[in-house]
């Protein structure tokens, strides 16, 4: 990334606000975020929808782009025709995504009543360390848990889950609607042209980390998951479809996802089998897989994209999962990777910026800006 920070600080002596004592700009500040964390958690119905859609409408943006470019001979695809072929392939992606998921939640409801008693005595032989009273007091708190009811509420939600996607189509299609006028309204808010290209550095860095993070992401979760699916379906685990399409979401959120996804299905092998060893064996084979293709394959591909510190992806987990749910898991890393790099270029903020970096490199080289 371009060092030329120093050009992109917000103007400083603004009249009102050069009046005001510090104290008092500190207030306003603190009012201002508390502002805006209320309307980002009740807002979360449409605005998480709508963070999806732009971070979806990006990626479609390149593929647009990269099918403008393909000819055959002296004929090239018209633009129009591009975004009408991308545009009809993405929303029949988002629909098949809902099938594929609704498909795997009935299927795991119809079968789950069968696996109940197994799960009694599956949580006993987990606990069976405890001694005879807490492995009973653990089996008692389990029994409490009506699963049943549980597995209906996820049933449930996915009318919820369709609202949503449909919700994500419409936003795009929208958002395709406003392209055109981009430009001009882009010119309109900044005048400057020295500002306006500073601005178009700094979109033009976020939306290339970004996609290339997804990207990769997506190619390495879509491994992942397949790998995944082969070895369940070998051993005879049951659910591996629905298991391969948990791991594939799951990879999706750093850190913690790959070790849920792990553990999944170390759990339905204990249940299924009754059998330690098994349960052991297929923990070990998945984590053979997530270990390998994690820490191996993905950093290759990623290469220095995704250049943010390991606490702070912990911590922006955290905040995004208390506010938006499952949704902010998935998209903690792209809000930091677009928060780092703005850091970046505002002067004031740099440190902000180097504190969320791996190493406080913030070169092009070394940064997802």
């Amino acid at each position: 990334m371009q060092d030329d920070s120093q050009d992109l600080s917000p103007a400083p002596h603004s009249p009102i606000l050069s009046r005001m004592d510090p104290p008092l700009r500190w207030l306003l500040g603190l009012i201002g975020i508390a502002i805006l964390l209320v309307i980002i958690v009740q807002g979360r119905i449409f605005l998480a929808p709508l963070a999806i859609a732009i971070l979806l409408f990006s990626l479609i943006t390149a593929l647009i782009d990269l099918a403008g470019h393909f000819r055959i001979g002296s004929l090239a695809m018209p633009n129009w025709l591009a975004t009408v072929i991308v545009s009809l392939l993405s929303a029949a992606v988002l629909m098949a995504l809902f099938g594929i998921v609704s498909a795997q939640v009935n299927s795991v409801v119809a079968t789950a009543s069968t696996y109940t008693d197994r799960s009694e005595e599956a949580v006993s032989a987990l606990f069976a360390w405890l001694g005879a009273d807490g492995a009973n007091a653990v089996l008692a708190a389990f029994r409490d848990i009506d699963v049943g009811a549980n597995l209906r509420a996820v049933a449930g939600s996915a009318g919820n889950l369709l609202i949503s996607t449909v919700l994500v189509i419409l936003y795009i299609g929208f958002l395709f609607a406003e392209r055109p006028h981009f430009g001009a309204k882009f010119e309109k808010l900044f005048p400057d042209p020295a500002r306006a290209q500073r601005l178009r550095h700094i979109l033009s860095a976020i939306g290339r980390s970004v996609r290339h993070y997804v990207l990769v992401k997506t190619a390495v979760s879509l491994a992942t998951a397949g790998v995944v699916y082969a070895l369940l379906l070998l051993m005879g685990v049951d659910f591996p479809e629905t298991l391969a399409t948990l791991t594939f979401f799951f990879n999706f959120i750093p850190n913690i996802g790959s070790i849920i996804a792990s553990l999944l299905p170390m759990l339905v092998a204990l249940v299924q089998f009754g059998d330690w060893p098994m349960a052991l064996l297929v923990l070990l084979g998945i984590g053979v897989i997530q270990f390998s293709i994690g820490n191996i394959i993905e950093p290759m591909l990623m290469g220095r994209a995704l250049h943010l510190s390991s606490l702070a992806i912990i911590l922006s987990l955290t905040f995004w999962g208390a506010v938006w749910g499952v949704v902010g898991l998935f998209l903690a890393v792209p809000i930091m990777v677009m928060v780092m790099i703005v850091c970046a270029h505002v002067p004031g903020l740099r440190p902000v910026a180097i504190l969320l970096s791996r190493d406080g490199d913030l070169t092009e080289g070394g940064s997802a800006a």
